[in-house]
């Protein structure tokens, strides 16, 4: 399954450290976070993959001429940012009118892949979109969705206040072919289409670590886990 990486962002709120490395190669675990996301979607089965760039692009474009994913990516240079609705919008031809993944490339996230992926081809019937979900502790600060009896969002909310729910959308979805073929010209996918999905998206939610690495403190606490992990990986000599 292809997959569209969100990686563009300014990355502002980590400033200085953004000022002279993209938000995607920021180091987890002596890894940058890109590579994180296609070691894992390509361990899953996922690809070939396209990226957006924008911010700093010439070292992405760098790291990616590098490294063993080179002949699995494409790279797309937006010279002013479209939005995550906009991007996927203009890739469209990209997924070949087949189903496909679209990941905001700034979180930390450890979820089971596979089983997302698996999740959506056994998803409820009508539904069309296939949002992963987790529990946060700062719902008003992310968008959370309600669901129906059948684990359908029902509601969604986008950062307000006295949120009714504390199950956030991950920023990570699988759309049908069908969704794709119909997806808006518009901006954002949180604010603009997700909307016009009530009652057809399904979701998989996820225990596993998923953090926005955004704020310094999240990227602290994303660090520790990482760190922890690879030295685990180390001692049980994987």
């Amino acid at each position: 399954m292809r997959v569209v990486l969100l990686a563009a962002g300014l990355g502002t709120r980590l400033r200085p450290l953004t000022s002279k490395m993209p938000k995607c190669l920021v180091p987890l675990g002596g890894r940058p976070l890109l590579e994180i996301w296609l070691s894992r979607l390509s361990e899953a089965g996922f690809g070939p993959f396209l990226i957006n760039v924008h911010h700093l692009a010439d070292k992405v474009k760098a790291f990616i001429a590098e490294s063993a994913f080179r002949p699995s990516v494409e790279i797309f240079e937006e010279p002013m940012l479209l939005g995550t609705a906009g991007t996927v919008h203009a890739n469209l031809d990209f997924f070949q009118g087949c189903d496909g993944m679209v990941v905001h490339a700034d979180n930390y996230c450890l979820a089971d892949l596979a089983e997302f992926k698996k999740a959506h081809e056994e998803r409820t019937k009508g539904a069309e979109i296939t949002m992963m979900t987790f529990e946060t502790e700062r719902p008003g600060s992310c968008g959370v969705v309600q669901l129906d009896a059948m684990g359908v969002v029902s509601a969604f909310y986008e950062k307000v206040e006295d949120p009714p729910s504390n199950l956030a959308n991950a920023a990570v979805y699988i759309f049908s072919r069908a969704a794709l073929s119909a997806f808006p010209d518009a901006v954002d996918i949180s604010t603009d289409v997700i909307p016009q999905y009530l009652g057809r998206i399904q979701t998989y939610h996820t225990t596993e670590t998923l953090i926005d690495i955004g704020s310094p403190r999240a990227l602290e606490e994303a660090q520790r886990i990482a760190e922890l992990r690879r030295i685990n990986e180390v001692s049980s000599g994987m």
